[in-house]
């Protein structure tokens, strides 16, 4: 492979937005028959690199070279004729038509007449060769996510794709999809294709690329080979820093019951079942680590808990007090902390400043009021002293909070939240989207918590996380506990069976 010559070369791209410099003159190259990974933090221009490569936006400045020839992109038809394929975090597939129906979407031919049979046949060829099962026939409502990401896989190969981009392809995965999916790739390489695959999960990238390619700030940290190379090293590189060892779970004295969910049953949004029946409890000093597939009940559990979604069945306790369908300000002042997936709408306000977010739930209790008024000289002394606390980054207290970054929004979330002593933590995706340093950080603040004797709700779809932090993981698929299973004994492949919705006998949470 390493005589093999690029297949695509991107040389110098710069791409700037208002205020942001995406692209600082990167260069990228994939060779034919291997899977490069593209490494770097949220905003260190991955997306916006492979936007460029698949016709989405055009480079302010730079080039790029397919097979030797020097190729200008107007738009993702443009990239599709050059053998440029991409299969996105979110899948592009109509629900109601079937495999073949979708992997034909939006060609030019057949124009009138389908010969469906035909092209079925074609489809589930192709399918075979790749080692893809799924059969064209079926309706893609009816298909689990994995296979949703084979037919998207499909589509590209049936299009011609030679230089197929996955974009953190394993985030809704089990672990034995994800291993599927890794056989699959390696088989793509093996045929010619460059694979491009990316993602910020280090033991992914060792496991499966032969290259990487590391962006940082907008600009390219260097490539190296996969052999030549660590995690720590990769990590340096992508932050510019050593990273201290990540914190690690102690057992600790269990105290009382906290939080306890006798057969709960809740509807999703769409009027749906959402919550079948789930029973869990979470003493104090206890993290429980909630695993699953996104979309399997875990926002409804935790909205459920945090009193932002009524029950329709079943009991909540918090410390032994029967809070079923009582307000969230109730919640609240029974001592719940909600750190919410939606960091600026459910948990922050974007267009208020720092310390009107800071003192969202103590306005109406002393020293921040008096009376019926705001003591403005407390509260401001209150947001200072969070803000430096937990070294959140901000220019002054009146800054709209939708201007500071991921890692600092939530920081500021945690200080509120903690800051509060709260008995039970219901955390939901805390990580999500931050950068190295600022994941060291929250992880190192919920174990404190932890120490301190609150019992903590982390709900996550990073298994190594959950692993890392919980005390017990309950896996949910389809809105009930799989299985419950203590962090030491579990093993990923049990876990992923139970993702995939084998239930453990005789479990309670």
């Amino acid at each position: 492979m390493k005589d093999e010559p690029n297949l695509v070369e991107m040389r110098d791209i710069t791409k700037g937005f208002p205020g942001v410099l995406a692209n600082d003159r990167v260069s990228f190259a994939a060779r034919a028959g291997e899977i490069h990974a593209l490494l770097g933090e949220n905003g260190a221009g991955k997306s916006t690199l492979m936007s460029i490569l698949t016709g989405l936006y055009r480079p302010d400045e730079g080039e790029i070279i397919v097979a030797g020839r020097r190729i200008e992109l107007h738009s993702p038809r443009d990239a599709i004729r050059n053998g440029i394929g991409m299969v996105y975090q979110h899948f592009r597939l109509i629900p109601p038509f079937s495999v073949a129906e979708n992997v034909i979407l939006g060609l030019d031919a057949p124009r009138f007449l389908l010969n469906m049979p035909e092209i079925e046949k074609k489809v589930a060829a192709l399918s075979e060769s790749y080692g893809l099962r799924v059969d064209p026939k079926v309706k893609v409502w009816q298909l689990s996510v994995g296979e949703q990401q084979r037919v998207e896989i499909v589509k590209m190969l049936y299009r011609g794709a030679r230089i197929l981009i996955l974009d953190e392809p394993t985030a809704v995965l089990t672990p034995q999809e994800t291993r599927e999916l890794f056989l699959t790739l390696r088989r793509m390489a093996g045929n010619g294709h460059a694979v491009i695959f990316i993602t910020h999960k280090l033991h992914e990238v060792m496991e499966v690329a032969d290259r990487i390619t590391v962006l940082r700030g907008g600009r390219s940290v260097g490539t190296v080979e996969k052999k030549d190379t660590n995690p720590a090293s990769l990590a340096r590189m992508m932050v510019g820093r050593e990273i201290p060892p990540a914190p690690s779970r102690s057992e600790g004295p269990r105290g009382e019951k906290i939080l306890e969910l006798q057969a709960v049953q809740a509807m999703s949004d769409k009027g749906l079942p959402a919550l079948r029946g789930v029973s869990l409890t979470i003493r104090a000093g206890e993290l429980l680590g909630i695993a699953g597939v996104s979309g399997n009940g875990q926002k409804e559990l935790a909205e459920v808990v945090t009193g932002l979604r009524p029950v329709q069945a079943g009991r909540l306790y918090i410390k032994g007090k029967d809070l079923t369908n009582r307000s969230p300000k109730e919640i609240i002042e029974a001592g719940v902390s909600h750190v919410p997936e939606d960091r600026l709408g459910t948990g922050l306000i974007p267009n208020l400043g720092v310390l009107e977010n800071v003192i969202l739930k103590e306005y109406r209790r002393p020293p921040i009021s008096r009376g019926p008024l705001l003591d403005r000289r407390a509260a401001r002394e209150r947001s200072e002293d969070l803000v430096r606390d937990f070294q959140v980054k901000v220019a002054y207290l009146d800054l709209p909070v939708k201007l500071l970054s991921g890692g600092n929004l939530q920081r500021l979330l945690l200080a509120r939240e903690i800051s509060a002593a709260p008995s039970l933590i219901v955390a939901v995706y805390p990580v999500r989207g931050l950068d190295i340093g600022a994941t060291e950080t929250v992880h190192n603040l919920l174990l404190q918590q932890k120490a301190r004797g609150a019992a903590i709700l982390l709900i996550s779809e990073d298994l190594e996380e959950i692993l890392h932090l919980s005390d017990r993981v309950a896996v949910m698929y389809e809105g009930e506990i799989q299985g419950v299973l203590p962090s030491s004994e579990a093993r990923l492949e049990e876990i992923g069976l139970l993702m995939a919705g084998m239930k453990k006998e005789a479990t309670t949470a």
